[in-house]
């Protein structure tokens, strides 16, 4: 298999840990030269405009996880959200590599759905067997994603 392609999923299921966050980075990339988006469907990502409105979502999106009032990530509307910015991210992925921009969206958007429903298992199961609060380990879950969404756009 392709790498880029292990890369659009990559990116996918770190949008399925955060929607936000990879999409803002996604859109730095793009705009520090990092993706060549130019010509391509995507290439408003490396917009000032995008980098702004992207890496403000990410911010509040980073706040607003660790609230008791934040709906679960595997409840239709976050999991759409979480699908559909795997797929813009891994599409991409993929446009910039001049690969088929409709099957970095497709593995995108499953990595999407692999994230959330993963991740939130993950971070559950966690918190109950350590025995501590929830922000601790939502802390090191937004580490995990900056770490995985950086790592696919610098490779």
């Amino acid at each position: 298999m392709n790498y880029i392609f292990a890369f659009a999923l990559g990116i996918g299921f770190a949008a399925g840990l955060r929607a936000l966050t990879p999409p803002a980075v996604v859109a730095w990339a793009a705009h520090l030269g990092w993706l060549n988006l130019n010509n391509s469907p995507f290439a408003f990502m490396g917009s000032t405009i995008a980098v702004i409105i992207f890496s403000l979502l990410a911010v509040f999106e980073l706040i607003g996880d660790v609230r008791p009032r934040t709906p679960k990530r595997t409840t239709p509307m976050p999991l759409v959200a979480r699908i559909l910015m795997g797929g813009l991210c891994g599409a991409c992925i993929c446009a910039a590599t001049n690969q088929l921009i409709f099957i970095g969206a497709i593995l995108g958007g499953v990595g999407g759905i692999i994230g959330a429903f993963a991740g939130y298992e993950i971070r559950r199961r966690l918190v109950s067997a350590l025995n501590i609060k929830d922000i601790f380990i939502a802390a090191l879950e937004d580490v995990v994603t900056i770490g995985l969404a950086c790592l696919f756009v610098t490779r």
